[in-house]
């Protein structure tokens, strides 16, 4: 295989890739070294469009993973596509005077509701009553409301490339959200291998390569609450686990040639 020339917008998730580096801020002062690789690492996603169609290069993590994991919209309008029985009951309106009384009338309390964008447990409201839910109101634009299904651990799942690369249970202690930045534990025991199939066959069928998907179950069932495209690394650091030598050998395979 002729050795591959990468460049990398993200220093800290590519350590150990030999390869160049450039920051997003200096875009269109990078584009000849842009058009000397042959694969773009973490671009922004303000980027992704200009490289892969104005530029014509393939970059990791995939187009797919950064056009579905931009928002918990386009995330939540391609699970109801593909996993519809797997996600908790899940809706989105606009703001106006019908839509902040509907809510109320469709969602019992307690619900959860969330910031569009937002990650690491951030922007996650559990709505206990209508003083929690006029508070949403005045600070949203766009009302992103899901049936609260009570857990008292979730399951962090990590691709990257085509592989399970960590499993995890984050366990809350009592708090509303388990996410590790919100003060929840981690426990690597009893992984049920059904959950790990099921993340493969969806990372695959949606060309998802580089994600941290967060699921609960509720009588047995798997349900899928979101996936994280720049996941935390505290799991996969407790393991061991280097993700850039996964990500050098997926990418070499999938964009070199021989």
């Amino acid at each position: 295989m002729n050795c591959m020339q990468f460049l990398s917008f993200n220093m800290f998730r590519t350590i150990g890739i030999r390869t160049e580096h450039a920051k997003s801020d200096y875009h269109f002062d990078s584009l000849a070294k842009i058009a000397q690789a042959d694969v773009i690492l973490f671009p922004e996603y303000w980027q992704v469009n200009s490289i892969i169609y104005g530029m014509k290069k393939p970059i990791f993590p995939s187009a797919a993973t950064f056009h579905l994991g931009h928002d918990k919209i386009e995330m939540t309008r391609i699970f109801k596509t593909v996993i519809p029985e797997h996600i908790p009951r899940t809706e989105i309106y606009g703001k106006n005077e019908f839509t902040i009384t509907r809510v109320l009338d469709e969602f019992a309390f307690p619900f959860v509701a969330k910031t569009v964008r937002s990650s690491m447990g951030q922007g996650v409201h559990l709505i206990k009553n209508e003083q929690d839910w006029e508070k949403y109101v005045a600070q949203h634009e766009t009302f992103y409301v899901q049936e609260y299904i009570p857990n008292e651990k979730d399951l962090r799942v990590v691709v990257v490339g085509d592989t399970i690369l960590a499993a995890y249970w984050r366990i809350g202690g009592g708090q509303f959200l388990n996410n590790v930045a919100q003060g929840g534990t981690l426990d690597f025991e009893n992984v049920p291998q059904e959950a790990l199939d099921f993340v493969l066959t969806l990372a695959q069928q949606l060309d998802i390569d580089h994600a941290g998907f967060d699921l609960i179950f509720r009588d047995g069932q798997i349900y899928v609450l979101e996936f994280n495209v720049l996941f935390g690394g505290e799991g996969l650091n407790h393991l061991g686990i280097h993700a850039p030598d996964t990500i050098l050998e997926y990418v070499e395979r999938k964009y070199g040639s021989s």
